[in-house]
């Protein structure tokens, strides 16, 4: 079949065709066509293209995606309102997520979507569905520092003899999320002070992966990544990776944090059956196998879906218990600013 999904790129994130694809990519600000269903995604172009072209070979239902970071997407959607021409968001991390739900502009997911997630991977408000997950974890440079000698807690890294050991990527939505689930766990007191540690002691990056390479290359001994950048990593030529390993804080730690990346149907969707049809195929098993068979290496969330071998089980990581309805996105981006880091 003919690959007919129509990518449209925002400024974060350059125009590109599919492979494939008789038609190319409409240029940012450029029209969106109304008759197709319109995916705002802040999830990976590879993932979210994979998931895109399966549904449309299954239903014939023509895709159409817009890309965009976590909150600036959800952003656009909560300026657009009610007359975004968005049917579909998908998130990296929950707290955009959250940001557009409580705007009011979610509409329930259909129950039998719900049913095929595990309950964990469920808010408890049940306006959006979890659809992939990511683990935080410490990269670390064993040249640089033994394991022995490595933090028990994310919040021990706060610690002086620490300074200038580690570092993370402070600006984007990834760590953003992780700050929020040190909120839920910690309270604002101890979050205010982990991050003034953090910009007085730790280097910051432009990525996970920037984050990643210095620690590879030992310009830092430790650095807050989620884990799939690790994986993608070592499962090619490990040029990134191979003077590496992975901690993982475990034992219900907010370092243990596992996010969870969200699908929802907005509200004033025009092809509002045909969007949760999306939702039901990226959480059912067709769409959750994806999550295994390519190179994306997140964990597949689907009740019985079975996620790359290579990584560890969800279920062995003793994440903490957090409901990501209550994530509080913009707590986060306030305290981080006035940490300095954003």
């Amino acid at each position: 079949m003919t690959r007919r999904t129509t990518l449209v790129a925002t400024a974060a994130a350059a125009a590109l065709a599919l492979a494939g694809c008789g038609e190319s990519s409409l240029e940012a600000g450029s029209d969106l066509d109304s008759s197709k269903l319109t995916i705002y995604s802040a999830q990976h172009e590879n993932l979210t293209e994979a998931w895109g072209k399966a549904f449309q070979d299954e239903t014939g239902i023509e895709v159409q995606v817009r890309y965009g970071n976590d909150s600036s997407m959800g952003a656009q959607i909560v300026e657009e309102g009610a007359g975004s021409p968005a049917d579909v968001f998908l998130t990296e991390n929950s707290p955009a997520m959250t940001t557009v739900e409580q705007a009011g502009l979610l509409a329930p997911v259909d129950a039998a979507t719900i049913g095929q997630v595990g309950e964990q991977y469920v808010p408890s408000s049940k306006d959006w569905v979890g659809i992939a997950a990511r683990s935080t974890v410490l990269v670390y440079n064993p040249s640089k520092i033994s394991e022995a000698d490595l933090p028990k807690s994310l919040m021990d890294l706060a610690d002086p003899k620490y300074a200038g050991q580690w570092g993370a990527a402070a600006g984007g939505a990834d760590f953003q999320a992780i700050v929020s689930a040190v909120l839920a766990e910690e309270g604002e007191q101890k979050t205010e002070a982990w991050l003034t540690a953090l910009k007085k002691d730790a280097k910051v990056y432009q990525n996970n992966i920037a984050t990643m390479k210095a620690v590879n290359a030992g310009q830092s001994s430790m650095g807050v990544i989620y884990h799939y950048y690790w994986y993608r990593d070592q499962a090619l030529q490990k040029s990134s990776s191979g003077n590496t390993k992975l901690h993982y804080f475990k034992n219900q730690d907010p370092g243990a944090f596992v996010s969870l990346s969200g699908g929802g149907v907005l509200k004033s969707s025009k092809h509002a059956a045909d969007a949760q049809k999306f939702l039901a195929f990226v959480t059912g098993a067709k769409g959750q196998e994806l999550l295994r068979t390519t190179d994306v290496k997140e964990y597949a969330v689907g009740t019985g879906a079975q996620s790359d071998p290579a990584l560890p089980p969800l279920d062995s990581l003793q994440a903490p218990d957090i409901d990501p309805f209550t994530l509080n996105g913009p707590k986060v981006i306030d305290l981080m600013t006035k940490a300095g880091l954003l």
